[in-house]
């Protein structure tokens, strides 16, 4: 580790849409970086931009002074540190940004414990475009020594960082992160059925958008998610059906377990298991709008789309 100049060996497990992106800024902002990925084809092309793909997860981290994973959820992070621990030194830091249950952070914290390393609850806020440009808003929780160590991880892939607590097995930060990304599921749902009941009435979106202009009801992700349905670009996605689907079920098991029925999530959960047995599993999940058709074949000419 050169304290100099603030640089790490940083190991990146978990190469997919926001991992990758994160590998790709912590290499330009000088730090040394490994990268591994189950599928190794979607690891590779970080090797042109002057990560060191490796071929275990043990191999990746092995001399790193952090290790940041970003992985489909909690189980899997769990599967593969396990592997990984091992290879590190004690006293290293985990980043560990997958989106995760409750009680997955706190397995996650004591394997961290039973091997040394400082653990930090690390959820990220953002899509593609904000973790690409590194932009993204990092919710962190974990002891305040070591946060020397962690921090110029967070600056390379954030623009932000918000501690929430020095627990990090109190999952404060992933508890902040099931909030907001309530909100984003429940904004995304709304404005696919608007546009999906804009449809079937008969009534050209436009109006809608300039009958709320500028009021109380307008707001940017509304027009970022309505964009995606009506410019039928859902690929390449910002967030897949798939995992917002997964997102949304850890959502509503979080409030059952702390006595809060969350109704709009479950619908939420249930619309993307729709859209993906659908076939539009890895698209983007505004997606979720062709949940509205159930009788509607996707693949006619129209694709379901809403017209502009």
């Amino acid at each position: 580790m050169d304290d100099m100049t603030d640089t790490r060996t940083v190991a990146v497990l978990g190469t997919g849409i926001m991992g990758a992106a994160m590998a790709r800024n912590l290499v330009r902002a000088g730090h040394t970086v490994r990268v591994w990925n189950r599928t190794r084809a979607k690891a590779e092309p970080l090797a042109s931009d002057g990560a060191e793909v490796a071929g275990t997860p043990a191999e990746a981290v092995r001399d790193a002074d952090a290790v940041l994973t970003m992985l489909y959820d909690g189980g899997t992070v769990l599967e593969v540190m396990r592997e990984a621990a091992p290879a590190l030194r004690r006293g290293a830091v985990w980043a560990q940004s997958t989106t995760a249950g409750l009680e997955s952070v706190a397995e996650l914290a004591a394997l961290a414990d039973e091997h040394g390393l400082v653990f930090y609850d690390a959820p990220v806020l953002g899509t593609r475009q904000p973790a690409e440009a590194g932009r993204l808003t990092v919710l962190a929780a974990g002891p305040v020594e070591g946060r020397q160590a962690v921090t110029p991880v967070f600056e390379a892939v954030g623009a932000r960082t918000v501690w929430t607590g020095e627990d990090a097995a109190a999952a404060t930060a992933t508890r902040l992160k099931l909030v907001a990304n309530s909100w984003v599921i429940a904004v995304t749902a709304a404005t696919g059925e608007a546009l999906a009941l804009a449809k079937g009435l008969g009534v050209d979106p436009r109006g809608f958008f300039d009958l709320i202009a500028g009021g109380p009801l307008d707001m940017g992700y509304l027009h970022a998610k309505a964009d995606v349905i009506l410019e039928d670009t859902f690929l390449p996605p910002s967030f897949a059906v798939t995992t917002a689907e997964k997102d949304a079920r850890l959502i509503v098991r979080a409030g059952e377990r702390h006595g809060v029925r969350l109704d709009v999530a479950a619908a939420s959960a249930e619309r993307f298991a729709r859209a993906a047995a659908q076939g539009h599993g890895e698209e983007d999940m505004a997606a979720a709008y062709f949940a509205s058709f159930t009788d509607h074949d996707p693949a006619e000419e129209d694709h379901g789309r809403a017209e502009p």
